[in-house]
Formats: C-alpha cells, structure tokens, sequence
C-alpha cells in the first residue's frame, strides 16, 4: 500500500495536530483521514457503478443540488454519460480527474471490491451506500483501511455523507428536508436521520453535516470521527447523534464527550437517541449490526451513560427541532436540566428494565436466519476432535470463542473464566487480531487468552487445538460470532459444554457462498410468519404480550424507535416490522397482510418516514391493501417525507376509513384510542 513520503507526512501531521485531529508528530495512520469528511463545493467526485439506473438518477440530483460530480467509472468502458466522461477504471479516473472523492454504486456482490479499487487509487474519501455486504469482505477492506493514511470510508450501509453549506451531497438522503444550518447530525439509521433532518429544518436550525454510519457491524466512520468534523467546523453550533442497540459506540461517543466538555471552554450542545430499548434480547432487529453481543450494553444502559455524559436524550427524532432550539436559546445548565426532565420522562417508567444478562453469554433467545442449532455446532468440533460433555462439579468452566471487536474494526478472540452471566459482563475480555493473519493462533495469543482464562499445563494444548478449530471455522466458513462454553477437566482435558454458531447470511444471500452452512437452517425452530414475509425482503419480529397494535415502518432505525416510543406512551406493539428502505406498493401490502394474520391486532399503525421510499408509492400500497385484504380493524396512517402532501391527498381522498396525522404523538394517540375501544369496528368502506 502506497504511503506518502516522510515530509509529507511531517507537514501533514502538524497540520492536523493543530486542528486537534491528532497528536501524532509523525505517524499517518487511519485516524488522520478524519479531515477527507469536510466536504464542500469545491470537492471533486466521481461514480462507481456511473452508467447504472440508481446511479444515473442520484448523480441527476446530486448535480441539480450543486455537486461538483466530475465522471464516472464502468469497468472496461470508456466513454461519456450525463455529459460526463466514463472511466474503465477507478486507477485511471483517479490519474485523469483528480477525485476527492468516490460515491460507489455498486450492488452489494461487487463493493467490496470497488472500495480496495478506491483505496488503491488513493482516493480521499469513499461512500458505500449498498448493504448486504459479506462482513469477511468488509473485515478484508478495514484490514486496508487500516494500515493506510489516504482513504477514509463512510459506511457501508449507510444514507451518505451532506454538507449544506457547500451543497455537496454523497449519497441518497433526500435533499427536499435540509435546510442551510448550524447542527451537525451524526447516525446509524438513515430513516431516523431523516426524521432528524427535517425536525430540524422544521424548527428553523437547519444543518451544516449530515453523517450516516450504517446499520452494518463495522463502520467507516463512527460518532467521535464525526464529532471531531463538527467540533472544529465553525458553522456547527449543536450536534445530534442517532444510535441504537448494538456495539459500543455510543459508550466511546459519551466518553469523548465527556473529555471535550472538560477542556472546552463553551461546549456544543449534544443531543442524543438510542432505539432499541424494547428490542428482545438477542434478536437482531433489522440492520445486521442491531443486535448486542456478548457484554455490550443494552439501548437503556447507552442512555444512561451518554446522559451522564450531558447529553440531552430525547425519545422520537420530532423531538430533536424543539428541543436544539431551547438549548441554543438559553444556557447550557439550564436548558440541559428543563429538557431532560421533559424528554425523559419515559424512560424512568415504562422503558426501563434490569441489565440484560442474556448478551452476556450464549442465549437460546437469539434467532436469525444463519444460527444452526447447538448440536450441530457441537458435531463441527467433535469432527475437530473435541468431546461434548456435561459440566462437572469438579470442572473449570470457561467462555472461549471468536467474534468481531465493531471497534477494532477486526476479528477477536473472546474469553471469559466464568459462565455466571453477571460474572460475564465484566470478566469477557476481548484480544482482536488482524483479519487473513495468524494472529488468533500465534503463541502471544494463546499466552494471553490462557492467562486470562487462568489455564496452564496441560490444558494449554487444548485450548489452543479449540482455538485453532474454531479460527479455521471462522474464516473458512465466514462465521460472525462462535461461541462455545468449555469445560476444563481435572487432568487438563479441554472439552465442549455447550456452542452458539452463527454465519454470515450476506455470503449465502449475496454471494452465493457457503451454501452447506444455509443448508442447515431448519425452519421448524422458527417462526412461522417470520419466515414467511422474507421473500418479500421484509423483516418481521413477532413480539411478546398483549400486542394490540400492529405495526409497519420503513427502515429499521424507525422501526425500533416506532416501538419504543409506542410503549412509552402505553401502547402494546405486536411487532417490529421494517419494509426495507427500498418498499414498494406490493412491500406494503404484504406487510398487510402478516400484521392482519396477528389475532391480537386490534389497530395498526403505519409510520412512514419518506426518503428512498416514497409516500405516494407508500398510500398506493394501502389502497391495495384495502382492496385486495378487506382488514377488519382500524388503521392509522402517518406519512411525511418525500411526496408526503401526494401521499397524504390520495389517503385523504380514498373515502376509507382511515385516520391521517402528521405528528407522530397525535398519532400514536390516536393508535392507543382506537386499541382500547377494538370492540366497535367500523365498516372499511364508511368516510374517514
């Protein structure tokens, strides 16, 4: 990998040092790409994917913003598209046209790909907005990413990356919803940024950045990278962060904020949300990254530690408008305590719950398409020559596996010499190790996995033999997470108590990889509705209770915080359901249809937040469902976002019995109103 030379590193180097992006006198490494994410009008971009239909209207609407797009690439071709020159190679569009930047548009099966070309081109910065990526290629393009100081990535997965101020957009957030401003937006869930975007822009603040991570396990950017854009950008004068369940970034988040605010003399403002508070433990709840993994905290511990942090949390996005407004209006001390205690009034009630000991260790709760069942995790390594055995009283035993540290960005080891749940959460230790290296079987490894596990002797050599079983399974049958509870004999012996096994679907799914692994699912175990609405690319989580109201999101940030802030106000949600950011009038009417086959479904709820998905495309999708289903139970209907007044017309205007809001607490009002008083269904067909 090229690097630059020393004196350009030197003068590089003291250049972001006195921007606070590093103390580094000489080093260039991953951290100091952080200044590639100020964007503006003079930034220079290219397409990956150019010639394809999503790319071609996105780049149509990139330029009218005012995006200085400067060509494209399509493999082996060279010629012109959108009056601008097409490239055969990323190398050559890099030599000709002098990119700063590269917006990929490639379908999942090929971004990784397009990501190592840009990064061997050198190029600033990248945005990979597809999703469905195999996370072993993305583990092979953070490997790059980090041992090079040229190329910062935004995403995969992710909405993109906007600057107002210079109307420079790469991405696909929908540019009708922001406004010239002061607030930098950093979040996971493109769905909830949106909301975030226009609550915003509907208060008068507009933004100067809006960042998305990505819902995906592994980030090109995170918070603080953000955080560090917008503490020096002096147009920014707030800063909004969206998180949600899963990894630890929101813990890192809070830790720089509370470092910034002790050597800042007039801090920015922040304000937060966290979704997932009333996602089941274990399941993975729409983004391949939403889910906690062992030791992580839960959504309600993440707002506990960033309010501590003095972060404002707000619990609906609508919420984030209002409330910058009054921070900004008036001190900090006064404001952060008046809005804390309005905003969170929920979550000291209904919402909070105990710590969530089942991510600590192996939970059988845990569903996903690509988990196999233990015993056939148990038979993979006793085909490695490992034993299963019952724990004994005499026996040791020890949490040992392999997974992915999200802030390492790289594979793990991960150990913990105890099982106790509550033990776990504080002794699970992990010892990240360089992706396609030896590191997880290197003689440094096994010396500090045993000692932390307390394992010497004899025993040493089994575990080392398991972890050399289960890293030749990780990789070679790209696993995400394998866990395994072992048992530690009197004599030494290293033997199998119990395993959770789970693979990435992407490489079956998008790939067309490890067919033999997605053999295995057996479907009996599951769900039966879940399974069945996956072939209409919904992803359906039935959820325990009363469950009188159905409902139908878009997007599966929107989707967890739906729940939430339903359960806040005292409702009793049936199900997460997210329609996929791409939803159709058909996606719709499925959706329909599994949310009415719920007997409990007094009432439901579709909550829409417009970007890709468009709100008239949305109504249409309900008038089908109208026609086709004839549900026998009152729907309520909230669509803002693209096409919102088209899509509001057509509900509006259908003659059925629908109640139509903006607002989503006048909304989700009405939803409780109506479950309470089920009883009396009125004819589909009488005026709303």
């Amino acid at each position: 990998m090229p690097h630059r030379s020393i004196r350009a590193a030197r003068l590089y180097s003291a250049r972001i040092s006195r921007l606070r992006f590093s103390t580094a006198s000489v080093y260039c490494g991953y951290s100091d790409t952080i200044l590639n994410l100020k964007i503006g009008s003079g930034t220079k971009v290219i397409y990956q994917g150019f010639t394809g239909r999503q790319a071609t209207i996105n780049a149509k609407e990139s330029l009218d913003y005012g995006t200085q797009i400067v060509g494209g690439v399509k493999p082996g071709v060279e010629g012109e598209h959108l009056g601008l020159p097409v490239l055969p190679s990323v190398r050559v569009a890099a030599e000709k046209l002098k990119p700063d930047a590269s917006a990929i548009y490639v379908p999942g099966v090929g971004t990784a790909q397009a990501i190592e070309e840009a990064i061997e081109a050198e190029i600033p910065l990248v945005v990979a907005v597809a999703e469905h990526i195999p996370i072993h290629e993305m583990l092979r393009v953070f490997q790059m990413l980090t041992t090079q100081s040229r190329t910062r990535l935004v995403g995969p997965n992710a909405p993109g990356i906007i600057n107002t101020h210079g109307r420079c957009r790469l991405g696909f957030q929908p540019l009708p919803f922001f406004l010239k401003g002061n607030i930098g937006i950093v979040a996971k869930s493109g769905t909830l940024s949106y909301e975030t975007v226009a609550s915003v822009t509907r208060a008068g603040l507009g933004q100067t950045y809006a960042i998305g991570m990505g819902g995906d396990m592994l980030s090109g950017t995170t918070f603080i990278d953000a955080f560090r854009v917008f503490e020096e950008d002096e147009k920014t004068e707030g800063i909004i962060m969206v998180g949600e369940v899963g990894g630890r970034a929101e813990e890192e988040a809070a830790d720089w904020i509370v470092e910034y605010r002790k050597r800042t003399r007039n801090p920015k403002p922040f304000m937060g949300l966290v979704g997932g508070v009333q996602a089941p433990p274990g399941r993975v709840m729409g983004h391949a990254g939403a889910w906690a993994a062992p030791g992580e905290a839960s959504s309600v511990e993440k707002i506990n530690i960033l309010k501590q942090a003095g972060v404002v949390i707000v619990d609906h996005p609508e919420m984030f408008g209002p409330g910058m407004k009054k921070l900004l209006d008036t001190s900090e001390k006064k404001s952060s305590t008046q809005l804390d205690n309005v905003q969170q009034r929920g979550f000291h009630t209904i919402c909070q719950r105990p710590r969530i000991v089942q991510n600590a260790t192996m939970s059988n709760d845990q569903r996903r398409t690509l988990y196999i069942k233990q015993s056939e995790a148990v038979d993979m390594l006793n085909k490695a020559g490992f034993r299963k055995s019952d724990t004994l009283s005499s026996s040791r035993t020890c949490i040992l596996g392999i997974s992915i540290d999200r802030s390492e960005r790289s594979p793990c080891i991960i150990a913990s010499p105890s099982t106790d749940p509550t033990d776990t959460l504080y002794l699970l230790k992990k010892f990240a190790f360089a992706y396609g290296s030896n590191g997880a079987i290197s003689d440094a490894m096994l010396e500090n996995v045993s000692c932390h596990l307390a394992i010497s002797g004899a025993a040493q050599k089994g575990l080392f033999k398991l972890i050399s079983a289960l890293h030749d399974i990780f990789v070679s049958k790209e696993a995400f997470v394998l866990e395994t509870k072992i048992v530690v004999t009197e004599n030494g012996e290293v033997q199998i108590n119990e395993a959770k096994f789970g693979f990435d679907d992407a490489a079956f799914k998008t790939a067309g990889r490890q067919c033999d692994i997605h053999a295995l699912r057996d479907n009996t175990f599951e769900v039966l509705e879940e399974v069945d609405v996956e072939k209409s690319g919904i992803i359906y989580v039935k959820l325990e209770g009363e469950g009188s109201v159905g409902t139908i999101v878009n997007g599966a940030g929107l989707a967890m915080n739906t729940i939430d802030s339903l359960t806040r106000l005292g409702a009793h949600p049936a199900n997460f359901l997210d329609t996929g950011g791409k939803a159709t009038s058909d996606t719709i009417k499925s959706a329909f249809k599994i949310v009415c086959s719920d007997p409990r479904v007094k009432v439901i709820f579709v909550n829409i937040f417009g970007g890709l998905t468009r709100c008239d495309m949305i109504a249409e999708g309900i008038l089908l469902a109208f026609r086709d289903l004839e549900p026998k139970v009152r729907i309520v209907v909230r669509l803002r976002g693209t096409n919102e007044a088209l899509g509001q017309k057509m509900i509006s205007e259908s003659g059925l019995a629908f109640d139509a809001f903006d607002g989503f607490d006048d909304a989700a009002r009405r939803v409780i109103e109506l479950a309470k008083s089920s009883s009396s269904i009125p004819d589909i067909k009488s005026t709303g």
